[in-house]
């Protein structure tokens, strides 16, 4: 229902000077959630949160509070508290000083509003008293388990004791929304998990609706009710943890959370799937025919079976079998048109040589559109023989004459990519990088924010910077009709 949405953001952008950090986010949180904000470095999730905070304005776009608009409201008046990564205490105070140091600038109301002496209605205000001061931060100290910590000094806590002191000062001010900006960052792996179920039986005892920021995927899944998968700025996918892993929107979610089989395919018809020359059976329809796509199989979901069982849908040879505790993680490359390598985990000990079959249920074929079949932008004919794209001027084989307008078309494998920025004709940065079984498909953004889709043998790193060439013939041009008379003059 609509009244139990306590927070609605709609159409909201940020941009730093020229380069978008959000872009066109809308979603809703409703009252009471665990919401989690996932995503990798970069990818705008905190910018979302401090927005929702009001430590950072929107370019464009709309903030919803209880139906409110508090887009450009500042901190202080939004009924939220923030708990960041850095716990941002005072050395200089002790565990009660923290609690109470917000609680000692606060103003509440004062009686009921009366009639000033120009007949206005003025509500006037008060500081609270040291007794309601007291109340208040030993009842946070007690939703936190801190009652006998209230006169240590903070520098003696540890960093999870730390870190419920920061929670403590926010949930004091009695706040409908809590934010939590990687509150457990700075924790160990042990303390991290152990938070982790404190923060869920907090947020059930409180009841409160909690929105966290977080780059940890195990995280993300063990503590929410609802996750938003962010990239770049843009929402790939809102659901639930079993949702979103279990059906995830593109290969990047599939690839971020948890271990993926990423493969390219073609969709032959309804409920049948081609795999490197092998067909197989799954549950999804509604593709076009001999439509190009990516399959995702979890490792879970792949059975291995004897090559000769009637169950065998491919043979493949085993490369590695690592005993993980509840199972074996085993690496095979599969026979076929196209050998590609499959990461499976079983409870079947295999040896390096061997060949295994494999059985795959139809509903663990996960079959998804591909984002893009081809790079696809416009540029311009510098001269004869030469395209400008990007910033860059790129040989090309067309006659067209200079100033032509044109669209340009590359296909993933036909994009070169460098070691040396120096080497190409325009540099840019790697972005992202999946593995396809038998190639790696990056994801490289130009200075002028294109991105190029490359298909690579070779694995290139997140945030490298690279080089960009492209062989003349592999430049398909066209020009794009200039607009009538009668258009442009409407």
């Amino acid at each position: 229902m609509k009244n139990d949405i306590i927070i609605e953001i709609k159409n909201v952008n940020k941009s730093y000077d020229t380069k978008p950090v959000v872009k066109n986010l809308s979603l809703n949180i409703k009252r009471g959630e665990f919401v989690t904000l996932l995503g990798p470095s970069g990818c705008g999730k905190t910018t979302t949160l401090r927005m929702i905070a009001g430590f950072e304005q929107p370019t464009s776009g709309t903030i919803y509070f209880n139906g409110v608009d508090i887009t450009q409201l500042p901190p202080h008046k939004r009924n939220v508290n923030t708990v960041f990564q850095k716990y941002a205490l005072f050395p200089h105070l002790t565990v009660f000083g923290n609690i109470a140091f917000g609680l000692k600038l606060k103003l509440v109301e004062d009686g009921e509003p009366t009639l000033n002496k120009k007949g206005q209605l003025v509500q006037k205000m008060r500081k609270l008293t040291k007794k309601e001061i007291v109340d208040k931060v030993n009842h946070a100290l007690k939703m936190v388990d801190l009652e006998d910590y209230g006169h240590r000094s903070v520098n003696s806590l540890s960093g999870g004791q730390q870190q419920r002191v920061a929670i403590a000062r926010a949930l004091v001010n009695e706040p409908e929304v809590l934010l939590l900006d990687e509150p457990l960052g700075a924790l160990d792996l042990k303390m991290r998990k152990d938070m982790q179920l404190e923060l869920m039986s907090m947020h059930k005892k409180l009841g409160i609706t909690f929105v966290y920021v977080t780059h940890d995927q195990e995280e993300a899944l063990t503590m929410s009710d609802k996750i938003i998968v962010m990239k770049d700025g843009v929402v790939q996918q809102i659901g639930t943890p079993t949702k979103i892993y279990d059906e995830p929107a593109n290969a990047f979610v599939a690839d971020f959370i948890g271990e993926s089989n990423i493969l390219s395919g073609t969709m032959i018809k309804d409920f049948c799937v081609d795999i490197s020359g092998h067909r197989f059976e799954c549950v999804d329809k509604g593709f076009k025919h001999n439509e190009p796509i990516d399959v995702i199989i979890r490792p879970e979901d792949i059975r291995i079976v004897e090559p000769t069982a009637d169950n065998c849908l491919v043979v493949a040879e085993v490369l590695s079998c690592v005993f993980k505790g509840d199972h074996y993680q085993v690496t095979a490359l599969t026979f076929g048109d196209e050998r590609n390598e499959i990461i499976i985990h079983d409870n079947v000990e295999v040896k390096v040589g061997d060949k295994i079959g494999l059985y795959i249920k139809p509903f663990d074929f996960h079959i998804m559109h591909k984002a893009r079949l081809i790079n696809t932008l416009e540029g311009e004919i510098y001269e004869e023989g030469v395209v400008e794209m990007c910033e860059g001027r790129f040989n090309c084989t067309s006659t067209l004459p200079e100033g032509t307008k044109v669209s340009i078309k590359v296909d993933f494998d036909d994009v070169e990519l460098t070691d040396d920025e120096e080497d190409g004709t325009i540099g840019a940065t790697v972005i992202s990088s999946i593995y396809k079984g038998s190639y790696w498909q990056c994801i490289v953004r130009t200075d002028t924010y294109y991105d190029f889709f490359v298909d690579t043998d070779y694995e290139w790193l997140i945030g490298d910077r690279v080089g960009i060439n492209i062989a003349p013939d592999k430049i398909i041009l066209e020009a794009i009709p200039e607009p009538t008379e009668e258009v442009a003059n409407d």
